[in-house]
């Protein structure tokens, strides 16, 4: 496969946050005088299709996936590899599983939209659901997530009922993988991963809030990382 961004999930023309994602890079393109070829990979053709050739991935809202192997090959594929990655709603929560299951070493590692009953659960079911609510978030001074938004107060929508489970919050602040977003009661809503060009998840779905005028500062900072890349690849 060669392709700038391939956007990871099971693609649904009905969707509106699928539709967003792809108008989300549309304007990012524009505000930066670039075109960006984008394209979209179906979770299963993602278990053994070559990912070398490309420059971005996304990982799309839209869990359950038709295949969690495949969504969790190409998160792990851009951590080893340095290639610019984006998580957004079901993305960010398959980050937090893959960096569980391959960096943590919890191989047994679950997601409660898989498989409710696991005993690890490290993604858990909402106590209340997000969807389609608007709130406040505080980021990390300091952090890329921070420096993109320029402001470490931010309000964005979400549309997902599963995220961290509270009870593994200190077993993924262990690792490089860094939280750097948080709610009013502290539960975790952005990660960013250090010592990457950009390895970023997001519980909210930011392209929801983008528009041709305003493109969303952090889907126009993964194009850019994405476009130096281009110019000297890592």
């Amino acid at each position: 496969m060669r392709g700038e961004i391939v956007i990871v999930g099971d693609f649904d023309p009905k969707s509106m946050t699928h539709i967003a994602t792809n108008r989300a890079i549309e304007h990012a393109g524009r505000r930066l005088n670039a075109s960006p070829d984008f394209q979209w990979l179906e979770t299963q053709e993602a278990e053994y299709t070559d990912l070398d050739r490309v420059e971005g991935f996304w990982i799309a809202p839209g869990s359950p996936y038709k295949s969690l192997a495949g969504a969790l090959r190409v998160i792990r594929f851009a951590r080893e590899n340095r290639v610019p990655l984006l998580g957004t709603c079901g993305g960010f929560q398959h980050i937090i599983l893959e960096f569980a299951r391959n960096v943590l070493g919890i191989s047994d590692a679950a997601h409660a939209e898989y498989d409710p009953n696991a005993s690890r659960l490290f993604i858990s079911k909402l106590t209340c659901s997000l969807v389609g609510r608007s709130l406040p978030i505080t980021l990390s001074a300091g952090s890329l997530v921070a420096s993109l938004y320029g402001t470490t107060s931010i309000k964005e929508q979400y549309y997902c009922n599963f995220g961290v489970n509270p009870e593994y919050v200190s077993a993924l602040r262990s690792g490089k993988l860094q939280i750097v977003g948080s709610d009013p009661e502290g539960e975790v809503r952005v990660v960013e991963l250090a010592d990457h060009p950009f390895f970023i998840g997001t519980l909210f779905v930011p392209q929801s809030g983008s528009t041709p005028e305003r493109p969303h500062p952090l889907i126009k900072g993964f194009l850019e990382a994405i476009l130096r890349r281009k110019v000297v690849p890592s």
